[in-house]
């Protein structure tokens, strides 16, 4: 969609210009990364855009710590990312990528940071660095830097932590929550559709981590010190997601949340298994 309202297009030039613009980011203005919901409606009181693809952060970064991955890297860059043979937890990543509602076009210009700042509950990228402890990087309205965990960036649909002006500049996941076992379910009402419940499983050294997104309006995480039998477990993730059920014409809250403790259960099962 052609955005008419627009005026103007900032490009600023490295991490540097980027920072200091954070801090004079005003009414009317956006930041564009893939642009892919920016320009798919209407963007009423939008008079300019100031564009990050000059901002020169490195997609993906790997160090002893562990992964970060820019706001900026495209969905079709993290898809490509190859992990050490011992981060046994990223084959996360590809499942994640494989649960977009886009086609391939959709992946070379959709971005990491963009799927998290929209913070619809069926983001896949939110799935992925809040199951995995992920911590997200934020530029403020003054250029410093905070921090906010994954698991708490997404508040509700689309609201986030972020204030006005503020920026997503990267998302780093500790290296020991990527050498982890992990399990992936996901279901939709169509074969192609949008995900209407998403979990993320994980295996501690004693214990079991769950993460819901998709069904739920925020990211639930349900943390058990012990490994639960199935039937604990899809209760606790039915109690830690009272009140917090999504409904929309992607799915009812009742369907959500049977398919939830499906899902539960079966990780349990599958974690709970030596290997």
């Amino acid at each position: 969609m052609d955005l008419n309202g627009v005026e103007a297009l900032e490009r600023p030039e490295g991490p540097a210009a980027v920072a200091a613009r954070a801090g004079r980011l005003a009414e009317g203005e956006a930041w564009l990364a893939g642009g892919t919901w920016l320009f798919s409606e209407p963007q009423p009181g939008l008079r300019r855009l100031v564009d990050l693809e000059r901002a020169g952060w490195p997609p993906l970064t790997v160090t002893p710590e562990g992964l970060e991955i820019a706001a900026t890297c495209t969905v079709a860059e993290l898809d490509a990312f190859e992990a050490p043979p011992d981060w046994r937890a990223a084959a996360l990543i590809g499942r994640c990528c494989r649960a977009f509602l886009a086609s391939f076009k959709i992946w070379n210009v959709a971005t990491v940071g963009g799927n998290l700042c929209m913070g619809l509950p069926a983001g896949p990228i939110i799935a992925l660095t809040a199951s995995l402890d992920g911590v997200c990087r934020i530029i403020g309205r003054d250029g410093a830097e905070r921090e906010v965990p994954a698991l708490d960036f997404v508040q509700g649909p689309q609201r986030t932590a972020l204030a006005p002006g503020e920026l997503l500049r990267a998302v780093r996941i500790p290296a020991g929550r990527l050498r982890r076992r992990a399990a992936f379910r996901r279901i939709s009402l169509s074969p192609m559709g949008r995900t209407g419940a998403l979990m993320i499983g994980t295996r501690s050294e004693a214990g079991l981590d769950l993460t819901l997104t998709g069904a739920v309006r925020r990211p639930v995480r349900v943390a058990f010190a012990a490994l639960p039998s199935p039937a604990e477990a899809a209760a606790a993730v039915d109690a830690a997601a009272e009140g917090q059920w999504f409904d929309d014409l992607h799915g009812a809250p009742a369907w959500r949340r049977a398919v939830s403790g499906e899902f539960a259960a079966e990780i349990a099962a599958e974690l709970g298994s030596p290997r």
